[in-house]
């Protein structure tokens, strides 16, 4: 059975799994063959996600779960007890020779773990330097204005109901002012934030995929006669 988890931890799993991406790459042996570097990368890809499948389960739930505003709950890495690693991780390691033995398996996580929650801990962008050069609906390369994906009249309800951490209120996305309307015609700001709180969730509904085509189409500042 697939041990990823499907929820809000999708994140955390993904942050994990690159962690150790990397920290395998640094190592000689996985991720080297010069020769076709894309089957290569297919095979990191499928390393990294076995390995993390195998220990994402055996991790404390406090690292699994690790963000920004429960980073003080988080717990010193060098302090973890991690005797409930499964032996397959560093009989896996030592096979590939990116490893010596179980001290030295425990010593790679621990590196791979800091990296984890240092990446899963760290905070927010600041949102007004987040800005693109093309709308992030239409992709178009013309002038942006930037739409709060939680529209700042419903903060106080948000806040109230627990939908998003603080650190979310001031998300914003780039988006031309076409588009820009097509989002706050699509719906009210309640359901902005409660449900489409990202230009990823924007994109599920077919409405906006449907503006996107066309708008995508339009060129800037052109009157069709």
């Amino acid at each position: 059975m697939d041990s990823r988890p499907s929820t809000d931890a999708d994140a955390q799993f993904s942050s994990f799994k690159d962690a150790l991406a990397r920290r395998v790459l640094a190592q000689p042996g996985i991720g080297h063959d010069q020769a076709d570097p894309e089957a290569d990368a297919d095979v990191l890809d499928d390393f990294a996600s076995y390995l993390a499948q195998e220990l994402w389960p055996s991790l404390p739930p406090a690292v699994r779960e690790a963000t920004y505003e429960d980073r003080t709950s988080v717990p010193d890495v060098d302090d973890l007890p991690l005797e409930n690693i499964p032996t397959s991780f560093a009989d896996t390691l030592a096979s590939y020779g990116l490893v010596e033995d179980e001290e030295s398996a425990i010593a790679f996580l621990r590196r791979v773990l800091q990296d984890y929650v240092a990446e899963a801990c760290a905070p927010p962008p600041v949102w007004s330097k987040t800005r693109t050069k093309e709308c992030e609906i239409c992709e178009r390369e013309v002038p942006l204005t930037y739409h709060h994906l939680i529209p700042r009249e419903v903060h106080d309800k948000v806040r109230k109901k627990k939908w998003h951490p603080d650190s979310m209120l001031n998300s914003v996305a780039w988006l031309c002012r076409p588009c820009h309307s097509a989002v706050h015609h699509a719906a009210d700001n309640e359901t902005l934030a409660r449900e489409f709180y990202t230009v990823d969730r924007l994109l599920e509904r077919e409405d906006i995929q449907k503006w996107r085509k066309y708008a995508a189409k339009q060129r800037f500042g052109v009157r069709r006669g």
